[in-house]
């Protein structure tokens, strides 16, 4: 069994995400956000730890992620924070996908 180190670090990432958001903006959206989507991304990280084909929680908390900070990107057009997170989550899809055809 070995430990996906890369989501658990991607679920991290998003937990981190929504409390500095809260933290610097007062934001409980963002602090609500990234406990759930961290939280959905730490399960998906364990399912995959323990059955490599198990992606599907991973994926879609990852593909909703990206999909809604991507068009948050776009609107804003600022890097930080939307940019970053669609990219970071782009990156995590392509991931799972490349990790179910192995």
């Amino acid at each position: 069994m070995a430990i996906d180190w890369i989501g658990f670090s991607y679920a991290a990432a998003i937990a981190l995400g929504g409390f500095m958001g809260y933290k610097k903006k007062g934001s409980v959206m963002s602090l609500m956000a990234g406990l759930v989507f961290g939280g959905l991304s730490a399960y998906g990280a364990f399912n995959v730890s323990r059955d490599p084909s198990d992606i599907k929680v991973s994926l879609l908390a990852s593909g909703v992620l990206s999909v809604v900070m991507g068009m948050r990107y776009k609107k804003s057009g600022r890097l930080m924070p939307a940019g970053i997170m669609s990219g970071l989550s782009l990156l995590m899809v392509f991931r799972l996908l490349l990790l179910i055809m192995m």
